[in-house]
């Protein structure tokens, strides 16, 4: 009963946040000229777009398995369609449940443990806050000066640096130790025992080998920072597409700008903060903001719709397969 009031709640939350976001977007738009923008844009761009946004992904499930040990790295194909479950799952559900929703996947397809995913997971969420702001820093010298709070934006990859030294030293030092501690606490829960604590402690630490492991950290981070030029290269084919005559820094900067929004708790995909997060930037450039909102939710669009479609096609076909995986796992577990 408490954790249904709290899901209401979060969501209720989220539908909050986003409806005063969503507010703060559309609040000086005029109709006339968000809709005009919309019918005379080129939407030929969207092709180079939307291509740009399918290598950013695959990119991305490749960058997914050096997250992991290579003697316990998923098949790359299982990772691909775990990534697209998860996606979907993000754009129509609140909370990020795509990144829970694909741990489950990719135990189902290849039994890997769901701690360790998770702590991949986890691990992943890291590389991209750095690797964003290594991009913002890389075209401060390009930004408009009404981009103002860059400085706020260095304290905070400050502090996540530091974070993540820490986190390299302890696990690099003292391996499980210290997971072992944090976690003990969970054996006064019923049906959890020392060694669940224990075997859970050294699956979330091998999830997170690529914190301090150099042979797994630096190509994770190098096809981290791939895969976001790629996705920014994919933001700018949209302004083209609205002829904003803006260079790739616009692209990055909307890019840094509407992902870091997402932190945020909204509503699904989204919605609301990804469009105030997509103004600030163009606001930056002095696009007006009817052109400016017309432009984002184009953006918003083409980086949800693609991945429902995707998403639902893989989902159809892993629950259709799923009592065949089952069996296969049972045969494992078996031998």
């Amino acid at each position: 009963m408490r954790q249904t009031a709290s899901r209401a709640g979060f969501l209720v939350l989220g539908l909050v946040v986003s409806a005063v976001f969503l507010w703060l977007a559309v609040r000086d738009v005029d109709v006339d000229l968000f809709l005009d923008a919309l019918g005379d844009s080129d939407y030929v761009w969207l092709i180079p777009s939307l291509a740009g946004l399918a290598v950013g992904t695959v990119i991305r499930a490749v960058r997914w398995g050096y997250l992991f040990e290579p003697a316990r790295r998923p098949p790359f194909g299982a990772r691909m369609r775990a990534l697209l479950v998860g996606l979907l799952f993000n754009a129509v559900l609140p909370a990020r449940a795509g990144e829970a929703a694909r741990v489950v996947v990719l135990n189902q397809e290849t039994g890997t443990s769901r701690v360790e995913a998770l702590a991949t997971a986890v691990a992943e969420r890291l590389y991209d806050v750095l690797a964003l702001l290594f991009l913002l820093f890389a075209v401060a010298p390009f930004l408009p000066p009404e981009v103002t709070w860059l400085r706020r934006a260095g304290v905070a990859a400050a502090a996540l640096g530091l974070g993540f030294v820490i986190a390299i030293v302890v696990l690099d030092r003292y391996g499980t130790r210290p997971v072992h501690v944090l976690m003990r606490p969970l054996t006064r829960f019923p049906r959890v025992s020392g060694e669940h604590v224990e075997h859970a402690a050294e699956n979330l630490v091998r999830g997170l080998a690529a914190l301090h492991r150099p042979r797994l950290a630096v190509p994770a981070l190098g096809l981290t920072i791939l895969s976001w030029l790629v996705l920014a290269f994919a933001f700018w084919c949209v302004l083209e597409a609205f002829r904003l005559e803006l260079g790739y820094d616009a692209g990055v900067l909307i890019l840094v700008t509407t992902a870091l929004s997402l932190v945020i708790p909204s509503a699904p995909g989204g919605l609301g903060v990804f469009e105030a997060g997509g103004m600030v930037a163009l606001r930056a450039y002095g696009v007006e903001d009817s052109l400016a909102l017309s432009c984002v939710v184009v953006l918003h669009v083409v980086n949800l719709v693609p991945y429902i479609i995707a998403g639902a096609v893989v989902l159809h076909r892993h629950v259709r397969l799923l009592p065949a995986l089952r069996q296969e796992a049972k045969a494992r577990l078996d031998a």
